[in-house]
């Protein structure tokens, strides 16, 4: 997926480093880790291009829905561990580096969660450690049949970072989460699709097409209704029924009141396919 198609409604988007590619795909914002020699590891130049590119797309009214991948034949195998041995230590403090990292992690899986237009999530392989955190922040995930999943964080005597003990609970509830992080056991693509981690399984050589698909099918979506529809999912995981009835009475006022709303009943009356302009 790292390179765009020949569709004539295709254009690159400038990153700043081939660590990160990026190009929009009839309102597809599809987003590669470009590290394959390191199975995608994260990195000091690949990490802040994609904390830059995600709320650039998510900002562009041609983009309806983020596709986020990875080059060769992972997604991304988290923090690169290689470097964590590499030179001397940055000279912080304890609350320092807790208030660093605190940022890093509002900045990433929590802005992934938060954006205002849905992202996917599609594993060619390995998701692991914090690379898992980053795909379990999606709202949708979809794996090749050679994916993996581990949190990984055990073996090299971490805890966890980047929200995966709360994402991975939220899907797998808190028995299997616990036992994920305490033994770090790789689940494979169709034990992560029977739990719940990921929607589905599709063959390796069919991942791009799969995932693209459906991506191209929500950024078609009217994106005012499908923002308002993210923002009460979210709401449900942290919000009592009563809270959630009064924010889902605001949000469906507010988006009858749009030309999208206007839009799609003439066409259901006309029978044929609306077109939705985000107004």
């Amino acid at each position: 997926m790292s390179e765009p198609t020949d569709s004539p409604n295709t254009r690159p988007i400038d990153t700043g480093t081939q660590q990160l590619l990026c190009h929009i795909e009839d309102g597809v914002g599809v987003v590669t880790f470009n590290r394959p020699e390191a199975r995608n590891a994260l990195s000091d130049i690949l990490t802040p291009a994609l904390r830059r590119i995600m709320p650039e797309l998510a900002a562009m009214p041609e983009v309806g829905c983020i596709l986020l991948t990875g080059a060769g034949q992972a997604f991304c195998a988290g923090g690169d561990v290689k470097s964590m041995n590499a030179g001397p230590p940055v000279e912080q403090t304890t609350e320092q580096k807790i208030a660093t990292l605190r940022h890093k992690q509002a900045t990433l899986t929590a802005m992934i969660y938060e954006l205002q237009k849905p992202v996917i999530a599609a594993l060619p392989g390995p998701a692991v450690g914090a690379g898992l955190s980053i795909a379990l922040a999606c709202d949708i995930r979809i794996a090749a049949e050679r994916a993996f999943i581990s949190t990984a964080f055990r073996n090299i005597g971490l805890s966890g970072d980047y929200g995966g003990s709360w994402f991975l609970t939220q899907l797998v509830g808190t028995a299997k989460a616990r036992e994920l992080y305490y033994t770090a056991d790789r689940v494979s693509a169709r034990e992560c699709e029977r739990l719940g981690i990921v929607n589905r399984v599709v063959a390796d050589d069919e991942l791009h097409a799969e995932a693209l698909a459906l991506a191209k099918r929500i950024a078609a979506g009217p994106p005012i209704a499908i923002g308002y529809m993210k923002e009460n999912l979210n709401r449900a995981v942290t919000q009592d029924l009563r809270t959630c009835l009064d924010m889902e009475a605001d949000r469906l006022i507010r988006v009858q009141q749009t030309e999208d709303f206007r839009e799609a009943v003439r066409a259901f009356v006309d029978k044929r396919p609306p077109t939705f302009r985000g107004r």
